[in-house]
């Protein structure tokens, strides 16, 4: 059979050449024409553009029978796809110019979508401004106060323009250039504001002969309406202060440690067996707590659980119970004792939460099943028809159309209260809960986050809330909804450059200032950046069990911005590929004093735990050499900081620093820096810094007087409040019972 795929667009017209314009047009429509030897009973599109839904696209049959099109409207930029062939088979464009990685082991078709008005080359001083690039809007991430500064951002089209200016409280201040996507540049201001006075301001866009303004109207010759700031009306973004600071470890629960055989399922597998999507290892509370030791010397701060909540599965992604762990895994009591005992070590907890769906034997679902329209719990689900029966093409929806995990219907008023009561449930009986990985989420209605985040935030504003979304978290990141998102972009750009040695260091750090830049500040330093996840092959693994490929992944992760969340056995070079392979059981043979890639790991998390600049610093891009594959980026905070040097190539190098781009202020005084990790001693040489590193080799680089080459331990930790005595915890501890 042979499949062909034609990509054609469709310009619309260029609206941004008129100044009447209100708002540049910031989607283009482009037409996808699929033909194949074969009938099918469906065909559609499915991508980044419509968030992977293979139902929302559907493409149109020809009268030829056998050609199909769809015209979609793609936003600009970087756009991922793929047909999906009678609702099952996902396949790639055979005649794309492009492929990428998600990250997550599948390959997708990729295309780039930029205006009509980039057919030129851009050339700064040319008089020709690509006005369909020029954006800014009075909301995050464009509009945000954070740290006592109000963050004015604006978008334009890279290389085009000789100045951008924001018109703000009688002053006239330049935008400096923040980052690149490829497609568009983001330039920035700060501004001090008491967050007490209204503002109103406009930017002003200056290329060789030519200015435009830019304000409430859009893209003007001259000064319209200003864009206003009301204080009594501007939401200001928090997110918890505890995050930036933390080093994260993920623990699912079946393959940790098994500690008790006492809870065992009777099919329990012996632990150094091959795991499969449904076998058990026995894995349970008994065994993170005899382990408890390990996480606090490795340097963890915080263990985000995947669920442990009674299910018919493994990975218990499907709850047949919110409020009752899993007896294989333990008792609602055992873990909370747990949770008071990692608590009293330091360690927080994260709970992952999976309220997109339910398991089928859930007590809701199973009424529903019994009593089909009669039931009380019918409007928990989506029931298209009945009888309710759990079979291939349920008669409800369901996650992904597996018929195992029905999809609750959260705005339900009963179901949206039950499920706030199960966040109250946790938080009361679990010691040092911190907050809740959502699964799916970016699946669940939006209206439910706005109401989760509220009673979150009322029972404690220091609650992280994380959401699973793997590609642009923004539309969640408004400060209504998430804290942050599970960062996968930062996976495949450490995947792509480091794992996969594609790209070049100037690229590369386009692709981390452009994440970075994506967000608001205080939800990129609440990001949880991995480089593996349950969901993901090992990235040991991704680089053909390279391990110094593995260890520079890692210093990045622990240098940028955001939580590092290390997997379970990531830091003893574990291997394996996509789920199932991922998911084996803990090598604790390879717990020793010698593992070199352990020893690493408990460096980074002491360098990481005793920088200020490494946990709230912003990153400054110092050098990239794409002859060399070599690049640095400091973190600069206050008056800390942290300089990363990483050479990518196989043979030594020596990078030498500029260190301009660093505050004066920040700077002053430090002529001497030390590698954390190796120990060496550098003197700063006028305004530069050189460091001799070996092939596929990274350093941080620190002030020589910082805590962590003068403490003899890890940063000290809170522990347990006096009040609070292990024997306290019981299984009520004045909650109310839920049943559900």
């Amino acid at each position: 059979m042979a499949l062909h795929l034609a990509l054609v667009s469709l310009q619309v017209g260029d609206a941004s050449a008129s100044h009447q314009m209100l708002r540049a047009p910031s989607t283009i429509s482009h037409k996808f024409v699929f033909r194949a030897n074969k009938r099918y009973r469906s065909v559609s599109v499915a991508g980044t553009f419509n968030r992977w839904n293979k139902d929302r696209d559907p493409m149109t049959l020809q009268s030829d029978g056998v050609t199909w099109s769809k015209t979609a409207t793609l936003p600009f930029g970087r756009v991922q796809y793929k047909f999906v062939l009678d609702g099952e088979s996902w396949i790639q464009d055979p005649s794309a110019k492009d492929s990428q990685d998600d990250g997550g082991g599948n390959v997708n078709s990729a295309l780039m979508v930029t205006p009509v008005d980039f057919t030129k080359a851009a050339r700064v001083g040319d008089g020709v401004i690509a006005k369909s690039a020029l954006f800014h809007e009075t909301k995050l991430p464009w509009l945000n106060f954070d740290r006592g500064l109000l963050l004015i951002s604006f978008r334009a089209r890279p290389n085009d323009v000789e100045s951008i200016k924001v018109r703000i409280l009688g002053k006239s201040i330049p935008l400096n250039f923040k980052s690149t996507d490829g497609v568009f540049a983001t330039y920035q201001a700060r501004v001090a504001w008491n967050g007490k006075q209204p503002i109103n301001y406009d930017f002003e866009i200056k290329d060789g002969s030519q200015w435009v303004y830019f304000g409430e109207s859009g893209v003007l010759p001259q000064p319209g309406r200003k864009f206003v700031i009301s204080p009594q009306t501007f939401a200001k973004f928090v997110t918890p202060s505890w995050v930036p600071g933390a080093v994260l470890y993920q623990i699912f629960p079946d393959r940790f440690a098994n500690g008790n055989v006492g809870n065992d399922p009777k099919d329990v597998q012996p632990w150094s067996g091959t795991p499969t999507w449904f076998n058990r290892f026995g894995g349970d509370i008994a065994g993170v707590r005899q382990h408890a030791n390990y996480l606090a010397d490795l340097g963890a701060t915080c263990i985000y659980f995947n669920p442990v909540f009674k299910s018919p599965s493994n990975h218990r992604y499907d709850a047949s119970s919110y409020v009752q762990i899993d007896p294989e895994f333990g008792t609602n009591v055992e873990f909370a004792r747990l949770g008071a005992l990692l608590k009293a070590k330091g360690i927080r907890t994260v709970m992952d939460l999976a309220l997109n769906h339910t398991a089928v034997d859930y007590p809701a679902f199973l009424d529903v099943l019994k009593n089909g329209a009669a039931s009380k719990f019918k409007n928990w689900y989506f029931i298209k028809s009945y009888p309710v029966v759990v079979q291939a093409n349920p008669p409800y929806d369901a996650w992904y159309g597996f018929s195992s995990m029905p999809k609750l219907n959260v705005m339900n008023p009963e179901t949206t209260q039950r499920l706030l009561d199960v966040a109250d449930y946790w938080k009361n009986l679990m010691p040092g809960l911190s907050g809740y990985r959502l699964d799916a989420a970016n699946e669940v209605d939006m209206r439910f986050w706005r109401l989760f985040r509220n009673h979150v935030k009322a029972m404690d504003p220091e609650q992280w809330i994380v959401g699973e979304e793997w590609g642009d978290a923004r539309p969640w990141l408004q400060g209504d909804q998430w804290d942050s998102s599970m960062n996968y972009e930062f996976r495949s750009t450490c995947l792509d450059f480091i794992a996969k040695r594609k790209g070049s260091p100037s690229a590369f750090m386009n692709r981390l200032m452009a994440n970075y830049s994506m967000y608001p500040p205080q939800s990129a330093r609440v990001m949880m950046n991995m480089l593996t996840s349950h969901d993901t092959a090992r990235f040991l693994t991704e680089c053909d069990g390279d391990v110094k490929r593995d260890a520079v992944a890692a210093t990045i992760q622990f240098s940028w911005v955001g939580a590092p969340s290390i997997y379970y056995g990531e830091e003893i070079g574990m291997l394996g590929g996509k789920d199932p392979a991922n998911r084996a059981p803990m090598a604790w043979n390879r717990v020793t004093q010698s593992n070199w890639l352990l020893n690493r790991y408990k460096k980074l998390t002491r360098i990481r735990t005793a920088s200020k600049a490494l946990q709230w610093g912003e990153p400054i891009p110092l050098s990239t050499d794409d002859q060399a594959n070599t690049l640095s980026f400091a973190r600069v905070d206050a008056k800390d900081l942290a300089i990363t040097v990483v050479n990518v190539s196989d043979q030594p190098k020596t990078i030498s620093i500029p260190l301009t781009h660093i505050p004066p202020a920040t700077l002053e005084g430090r002529r001497e820096f030390t590698d954390g990790i190796s120990g060496r001693h550098l003197r700063v040489t006028g305004s530069r810094l050189s460091v001799t590193l070996q092939g596929m080799e990274a350093a941080i680089l620190l002030p020589t007087n910082a805590t962590v080459f003068h403490s003899a331990k890890a940063p000290s930790r809170v522990g347990l409040a006096p009040s609070m005595h292990l024997s306290s915890l019981t299984a009520s501890r004045g909650i109310k019972e839920l049943s559900l």
